[in-house]
């Protein structure tokens, strides 16, 4: 499986950015598919998924961010509203089905 990620950049806060995540390969069996971050000096923690086909998401992004799919694209999508100077971080697509998978980062950066 490899994830493709895409749609980080620079934004003020109170603005918006869309992430999505490609999948390809052997995409059969997930059992979650989603996003994790990672700020500097941080570790990495999670940020929202769907896991047995729900939505979850971190306390931090509830209301503000919005997980979606198209499963015949297999791609994740990560809406992100109302962006603040402490989502900054880079942003990385994850999967777990026989085993975790991970795409490469894409940086997401708020200025106040």
């Amino acid at each position: 499986v490899q994830l493709q990620a895409s749609g980080g950049g620079l934004v003020q806060a109170g603005g918006s950015l869309r992430l999505a995540c490609a999948a390809s390969g052997s995409t059969f069996h997930i059992n979650a598919i989603g996003w994790y971050r990672q700020a500097p000096g941080k570790e990495r923690e999670f940020v929202a998924n769907f896991s047995t086909g729900a939505a979850n998401y971190a306390d931090s992004v509830k209301g503000r961010f919005t997980i979606s799919r198209d499963n015949a694209k297999d791609t994740v999508y990560l809406q992100m509203n109302n962006l603040k100077p402490e989502d900054t971080a880079v942003y990385y697509c994850h999967l777990y089905s026989d085993r975790v998978y991970w795409g490469q980062g894409t940086l997401v950066t708020v200025s106040s």
